[in-house]
């Protein structure tokens, strides 16, 4: 197994997110496979390895280079000439391409199906986010009725949803950090996500959206959008709501029934498993032994299927309009 440096901006200040945490857990997943390292290109962090310091003396041979900030990729894939790159896709729809000599692994499987158009003819894996082993249901009483954190949420969330709700039972808006969110899951009967608009504004799609499924496992009822990666494990009418369903009104009826009801359909052990570190570890094996036999493969050999490029699409439309005319000449 070749070594893995994970390249990240930084690891600190305003590094710090969702995407960033999802990126350091991958990369402690995979030192149990593998020499995995954090690399940082913007800002240097104590104890970690920086790009320009190393990039000279690494060896294709030897090593691989797994990039996943979207708007860095297209000038690290630039930098990184000529060695071995795995692209980590958690959001999509950044607008650039990648060539088939760069494997792609996935965090959603609405994210490996825009890669499966937009790269069809590289190597595509899935290997979803990682939930802690600290969330799950304690089983125990519940007093707050209602939890939402403001990032990512919309002005119907804010301004219409949340303050309908304030008069008539207990909200809990988190603004900034949690130090214990497992425990704040625990402590909270419905939890409210809505990401829709914020994705579209931002011009990007949801890679995963960890929260929803953290706060399943903990025993939350869910009002959710199911936007982009959210559709992966999110089943409205199943294991969650939609929220923003039609009228403020009946988003209020909807979330008063399920305060009401005092028995509830608990979600099954198996559902969370995929997302567990003993499973994500046995299908990161798999991902990496794959790609490394690939890398010992395209020393000797280049590409050579055509590409789905804008120019190639538009004659096979042509020639399928051509061939069209020429079956009802025939006929």
């Amino acid at each position: 197994m070749r070594k893995l440096y994970f390249l990240l901006p930084g690891i600190s200040g305003k590094f710090g997110g969702g995407g960033l945490w999802a990126e350091l857990k991958t990369c402690t997943l995979a030192q149990q496979i593998c020499s995995a390292k954090i690399v940082t290109y913007r800002q240097r962090e104590a104890n970690h390895l920086y790009l320009a310091d190393i990039l000279s003396a690494s060896n294709p041979e030897e090593s691989i280079f797994v990039i996943g900030w979207g708007f860095d990729v297209p000038k690290l894939i630039d930098k990184l000439s000529g060695q071995n790159i795995i692209y980590h896709a958690h959001s999509a729809d950044y607008g650039f391409k990648l060539p088939p000599e760069i494997p792609i692994i996935t965090v959603s499987r609405n994210t490996m199906g825009y890669w499966g158009e937009k790269a069809a003819n590289g190597l595509i894996y899935y290997l979803p986010n990682q939930i802690g082993n600290e969330f799950y249901n304690y089983n125990q009483q519940r007093d707050i009725d209602v939890l939402v954190q403001t990032r990512k949420s919309s002005q119907y969330l804010l301004e219409e949803l949340i303050p309908a709700l304030q008069s008539r039972c207990r909200v809990e808006i988190i603004n900034g950090y949690v130090e214990d969110l497992a425990g704040l899951f625990n402590r909270s009967k419905i939890y409210l996500y809505d990401s829709a608009e914020y994705w579209a504004v931002s011009g990007v799609t949801e890679g995963f959206g960890l929260p929803p499924l953290e706060a399943l496992a903990c025993g939350c009822k869910i009002f959710s959008s199911v936007n982009h990666g959210l559709a992966d494990y999110l089943d409205p009418g199943f294991n969650c709501h939609k929220i923003a369903g039609y009228c403020l009104e009946y988003d209020l009826q909807r979330i008063f029934q399920v305060l009401q009801r005092k028995q509830h359909q608990e979600l099954s052990p198996s559902f969370l498993a995929e997302y567990r570190e003993q499973n994500l570890v046995k299908r990161l094996q798999i991902i990496l032994t794959e790609i490394n036999q690939f890398f010992d493969f395209k020393i000797n050999y280049s590409s050579d299927i055509s590409s789905l490029s804008y120019r190639r699409i538009k004659q096979l439309q042509l020639r399928k309009i051509f061939m069209r005319l020429q079956q009802k000449l025939k006929n």
